[in-house]
This record gives structure tokens, sequence and C-alpha cells, in this order.
């Protein structure tokens, strides 16, 4: 019962942390365009996370005749429990669920994220939106393929699926030092993994008309919006285990991730489709697999001279 209770204390305080991050995004990108950010609600702009969501959820929800009503409510509400469900994979102190495999358990879950997209845009009944999930499909299909292969180099390498004794295992060696270009293409394949910038291709506001979201509103478009600001919350959380373990405090390593995301969506502009692609398939790809020899390589090594180590002694 205790497990329980701290999970649902657990997803209370991201839910609130997505609150804040979507404040401190609009500020940065404020002072990124040498503007004020949001100012005017509370002291300094505090409440206007909650002034959103209280218009999000008070707003009047259009039910056309032509949605597939089914679909379309529970694509939203499913987005939502796929990034509450990713938070069993960390534990706390206060006796959470420890999964042994949390590493099989995180590809597992968020491969099932391109179904959402899918079901979403033909829900909608709009060919805008429809041509929006096809290709927010294809770019997280495409790149789910390299992450697999990347987390796949991270657990030979440390000898365990749980993400916990990964963060134990960086007490000897912090992943961050030797796997810096891991790092890099890592976050790379996030980016496109939570459809942030400049890979944003299924949200696209211009020239997608909003991607597969564009006929959700009301609550259920909230409920798509706090789903994904969970979604790079939990990246954030997930780069700073598997690459920064125990060096400096976490939050702070988290906090210095999430503000990555925002600098890049500030920063450089949308990648062309084609383009977005080709990265993944010719580029990215067999980077990642040549990574996995390269873990194997380095794995047999320390293994043999630990072994020569220890027979001398």
């Amino acid at each position: 019962m205790i497990s329980y209770l701290s999970y649902i204390f657990l997803i209370m305080c991201v839910l609130v942390s997505v609150a804040f991050f979507t404040l401190l995004e609009r500020k940065i990108l404020g002072y990124i365009h040498i503007r004020k950010g949001p100012n005017k609600v509370g002291f300094i702009g505090v409440f206007q996370p909650f002034s959103d969501a209280i218009k999000l959820f008070s707003k009047e929800m259009n039910m056309m005749f032509y949605i597939n009503m089914i679909f379309y409510i529970i694509s939203s509400v499913v987005l939502l429990i796929l990034m509450m469900s990713l938070w069993f994979l960390f534990s706390w102190d206060y006796n959470q669920i420890l999964i042994e495999y949390g590493m099989v358990f995180l590809l597992c879950i968020s491969s099932l994220s391109v179904y959402v997209i899918l079901f979403g845009g033909w829900s909608s009944n709009s060919k805008y939106a429809l041509l929006g999930s096809y290709r927010g499909g294809a770019q997280v299909i495409s790149y789910e393929v390299s992450l697999s292969l990347w987390l796949i180099s991270v657990i030979f390498f440390c000898g365990s699926y749980s993400i916990m004794k990964i963060e134990m295992f960086q007490n000897l060696w912090i992943m961050l030092v030797g796997f810096f270009n891991l790092l890099i293409v890592w976050m790379v394949s996030c980016f496109a993994e939570t459809n942030r910038s400049p890979f944003d291709l299924s949200e696209g506001e211009s020239e997608l008309v909003s991607g597969f979201n564009i006929e959700y509103g009301s609550w259920n478009f909230a409920v798509l919006f706090i789903a994904e600001y969970g979604n790079i919350i939990l990246i954030s959380v997930i780069t700073t285990n598997l690459f920064f373990g125990d060096m400096g405090v976490m939050m702070i390593n988290v906090l210095v991730v999430m503000v990555l995301f925002i600098l890049i969506r500030g920063t450089l502009v949308r990648y062309r489709y084609d383009k977005l692609m080709m990265l993944a398939w010719k580029v990215i790809l067999p980077y990642s697999i040549v990574i996995i020899f390269l873990v194997c390589f380095l794995k047999w090594t320390f293994m043999s001279m630990f072994c020569v180590f220890l027979s001398k002694k």
C-alpha cells in the first residue's frame, strides 16, 4: 500500500512539475526573443500555468459528427497513462516498486506511443491530422530503432537492465567520460522521440496545420500537452541516470537537460522531413551499430585486464 501511495505522490509531483516547466519554457523563450515572458498572473507570472490549465479544462469540447469518438478520446488518455507508467522505472526513498528489467520496460512502453499518434490522427477523420500522424509515426519508428541499440550498448557495458543498477555502476565508471559522443547522439534521438524542435514534424504549427492534434481541444488537448512535457521531464531523468550517475546533484543535472530542450527549441529551425529520415537511417543507425561493436570490444578488453590483474594478485 505504501508503494502505491508513494507512486501516486510521485505522479502528483510530476504533474506540478509539468506546470512549472511550461512556465520556465515560456520565460526562457521570451528572453531568447528579447521580450518578457508571462508576468501578469501572480508574482512574475508564477500562476500562469494554473490559469492556462483552468482555461483548457473549462473550455467547451467540440464534438464533430465525423469523429470516431471512442478512439478520439481514448488516444489522449492512453498517451498520459503511458507517460505515468514509465515513472515506475525509478525507485525513491519510500519503498516504491523496483522493476528489475527497467530498460526492457522502457522500450516496450515508449514504442506504444506511435499507436497513440496514429489513432489520434485517424480518429479525427481529418486529412491534415492523418498526414501529421503518418509523419509522426514514421519519425518515432525510425528513431526508436537507434534508441534501442544505444540502450543495448549501455546495458551490455553496465551488465544490468535496471536503471538503478546502471546508476550504481557509474560509481566505478561515469558513462559521460567515455561515451560523450553517445550522449550527443542519444539527445538527438530523444528530441525526435519526444517530437521536440528541431524534429517536431508531427506537431508543426505552420506547414502541418498543428499536425495530428489539429482536431483536439479543451481537456483533450491539455492531456496531450501534459503527456508531452511529462515525457520531456522523464527523458531528462533517464539521461541523468544513464550518463551522469552520481556526478553532482541529480536534480541540477535533470534541470540542465530540461533547459537544453528549451534552448534547442529557441535556437534551431525545423528539419525538412526528407533530411529527418536521412539522418535516422543513413547517419544515426550505422553509427549506433558501430557503437555496439565498440562497446563489445571495450567490455572484452576491461574483462581481460581484470582477469589478468586477479591472476597476478
